[in-house]
Parts: C-alpha cells; sequence; structure tokens
C-alpha cells in the first residue's frame, strides 16, 4: 500500500478530442498536441521521462522507450466539459444531467432575485470574457457601485466587483447570498465565482482574490470516504473550491500555478500522515487556454516542468504521483471554451518501471485506484489501474 497519493489536475491540460467531441463543437481538440505544433514544439523533459511522449504525439516532447511513469490517457463519461463535472468525475462521481448554461445571458426572472437577495442592481448580464468586460462596465462600476454580471458557454454565474467599490469580504458575501439564494432549482449553476478586480479606467485588471462556491456533488465522493475513514485529505488550489469543501481535512488555496506546486512541496514535507494530498493549477486554464494564448500555455507549462522535476524529489518510496487533467480548453481553436478531450494520465512511483495504462473509460478510474489502494469500499464508477502500477496481474 501507498501511504500517501498525491494527484496533480493540471486544469485544460487536454489531449485529444474524444469521439463525442463534435457534439460539442470540438472537432479537431487537442490542447498539448497543438499548442506544441504552433509553437515549434514543447520542452518537457521532465513529463517526457515520465512517458508524456508515449500517450499522443506531441512535437517537441519523445516518446521515451523506458518512461520512469506508467502512462495513458482518459476518457470523460459525464456530460459537459466543465471543471465541476471533470473533478468530481476523478473521485468517482460522474454527472449525467448537465449544469443550466445561459448563451443570452441570465433571464430576466434571476436577476430580479439577485436584486431582491443582495440589494444590489447589475450591470452586464452577458457571455464574455472575464478581462474583456471589466474594460467595458468598469469605469460605470465605479460610478454606480453596481456589480458586474457575466457568464460564459460553462455552467457558471460571475460577480466582478472593483476592491475598493465593493471590498473582497462583502464581495464574497454577495457571492454566497447567491448560491444559497438565487442559483437554486432550475437555475443551480455548478459555479458562482467571484471576480474581483482593481486599477482604474482602460487599466482594470483582476486580482489573485478570485473564489468560486461549486454546488455540492450530488453523492459521496472519493474524498469524503477517506476523510470518513480517518485519512488526510489536503486540498490545495480550487480543490475546496470544486468540492464546497466536502470530504476535505484540510483546504487552501493558491495565487497561481506556481504557488500552488510551492504549496504541494511544503505539504508534502510537512503532512506525514497516510492520505491524498490533491491540488489543481488553475491557471494553465484561466490565463492562457480561456484567453487563446497558445504562447503563454507553452511558458506556462514548461515552467511547471521545471516545478515537476523538484517535486519529484521530496516524494518518498511510500508516495505515489497522479498527474491528470480535468477537460481541455484548446488555444489554438476559434472561440474561448474547454474542450471536449481526453486527459493523459501519469502515474509515477520512484521505484516502479512504467507501463502502459491504456485508454481508461473514465476519469473515476482515478478514484477507485486510490480506494483500492487504502483498501476501501469499491464506488459504482471506476475501474482500479493500481495492479498495474505494482506490476501485479490480472
Amino acid at each position: 500500500m501507498f501511504t500517501r497519493i498525491l494527484i496533480i489536475v493540471l486544469d485544460s491540460v487536454g489531449i485529444g478530442e474524444l469521439p463525442d467531441a463534435a457534439r460539442y463543437g470540438d472537432s479537431g481538440a487537442n490542447t498539448l498536441s497543438n499548442i506544441a505544433r504552433s509553437q515549434g514544439g514543447l520542452f518537457l523533459p521532465t513529463l517526457e521521462r515520465l512517458g508524456l511522449g508515449c500517450i499522443f504525439p506531441i512535437l517537441g516532447v519523445q516518446n521515451h522507450n523506458h518512461p520512469q511513469a506508467s502512462y495513458g490517457k482518459m476518457a470523460e463519461i459525464s456530460v459537459g466539459k466543465d471543471t465541476t463535472s471533470g473533478h468530481w468525475e476523478l473521485a468517482g462521481c460522474p454527472l449525467f444531467k448537465e449544469f443550466p448554461v445561459y448563451p443570452n445571458g441570465f433571464p430576466r426572472d434571476l436577476i430580479d432575485s439577485f436584486e431582491k437577495y443582495t440589494g444590489k442592481k447589475v450591470l452586464g448580464n452577458i457571455p464574455a470574457s472575464g478581462t474583456e468586460i471589466i474594460q467595458q462596465f468598469g469605469d460605470e462600476h465605479c460610478r454606480t457601485g453596481y456589480p458586474i454580471i457575466y457568464t460564459s458557454a460553462d455552467s457558471v454565474f460571475q460577480i466582478a466587483a472593483h476592491e475598493q467599490i465593493i471590498p473582497v469580504n462583502e464581495l464574497y458575501d454577495i457571492c454566497e447570498i447567491t448560491r444559497s439564494k438565487v442559483c437554486i432549482g432550475q437555475h443551480a449553476v455548478g459555479r458562482i465565482i467571484a471576480r474581483p478586480f482593481i486599477g482604474s479606467s482602460g487599466k482594470f485588471f483582476r486580482t489573485p482574490n478570485r473564489h468560486d462556491y461549486s454546488l455540492k456533488p450530488p453523492e459521496h465522493t472519493m474524498l469524503d470516504i477517506l476523510g470518513k475513514s480517518g485519512l488526510s485529505v489536503y486540498g490545495i488550489g480550487k480543490i475546496g473550491d470544486i468540492y464546497a469543501q466536502q470530504g476535505l481535512t484540510k483546504s487552501i488555496s493558491s495565487k497561481s500555478n506556481e504557488h500552488g506546486m510551492l504549496l504541494t512541496q511544503q505539504a508534502l514535507i510537512q503532512q506525514r500522515q497516510a492520505g491524498v494530498i490533491m491540488t489543481n493549477l488553475v491557471e494553465f486554464d484561466s490565463m492562457y487556454g480561456h484567453r487563446n494564448d497558445p504562447l503563454g500555455y507553452k511558458h506556462a507549462l514548461e515552467k511547471f516542468d521545471l516545478q515537476l522535476n523538484i517535486l519529484l524529489n521530496y516524494l518518498t518510496d511510500n508516495d505515489l504521483l497522479i498527474i491528470t487533467a480535468d477537460h481541455g480548453c484548446d488555444p489554438t481553436l476559434p472561440g474561448t471554451d474547454h474542450t471536449r478531450e481526453y486527459v493523459p494520465l501519469l502515474v509515477y512511483h520512484k521505484n516502479t518501471l512504467g507501463r502502459s495504462l491504456g485508454t481508461r473509460s473514465t476519469f473515476a478510474d482515478v478514484s477507485a485506484t486510490v480506494l483500492e489502494n487504502f483498501k476501501l469500499p469499491k464506488m459504482k464508477f471506476g475501474t482500479s489501474f493500481i495492479n498495474v502500477i505494482r506490476g501485479e496481474k490480472g
């Protein structure tokens, strides 16, 4: 049995279109491969030696003959292609009913409810890029004090406010009211997102004080089972938000990918209890995927690769590392939405040879593997690959 399992979720780092991608408008999506092609290749020596190039051809990343990690890719059985359903499926709780989305903005009755319960009139109420909408409505927001409301192709109700007009804690209160009293029933979106910003006219920019308010998973997840069994469950980055703090014994937010990796490194040093450390690195998605910035995405991947090389030194003989993702967000395709893709799967143990894990039928294979490792009851979905990691048959 591995004493600790570290799961790093590279938010939006997909590795090729799923068979049903066309239904989502995502034909040709391949976040990793298309970024590499558009930028003349990726330099990812750490991921390369772990076996990333064995999963799918990626320009600049060789297919290593003797990868140090076991490798494969996973399909999503949940409907949609969002952060919440991807993470819930990783934890053994796939979602088969799509969250509501609002391609034309929120209906009047929902806005009326927001204004009633928060006491705030609104600006915006359109699908928009978060960086663009604060430039469009920022001046009016500063004059009126009205929060800026917007959505995207995802099931999100986003609330942007200047930190000097609506202080961060007040914005968080507004989001909590929205989660509990406004976006309920047929309007129960996947996430309410606080989007604080600062700056002046023409130069507004978002701060790291974003906060997500997710729905609670409809059923118990792997995290609940681990926590109730007395194991440590440490969430880093958006993990606490995504799972609505359910099942976590400790949660800490991060300000960036780099900060998230540093917190993960500290957790490996400080958290010696048996259990799981789960980290989400959101900037691949929020800073580069949604902004159609393949060059920035390339640099972020290469920076992560350097930090991963350092992190590997802190893993002990009793640790297992799982690197995967929750969906794609191919910045080379038209549009700024998530893309319906396979996600990579790399599973590393310092004293074990890498083996092929093939194409897994669901992200829930991660939770099945974790639970089998700790000799805990199986969930409905997922097939463990722990025997492959250990080099066992069957």
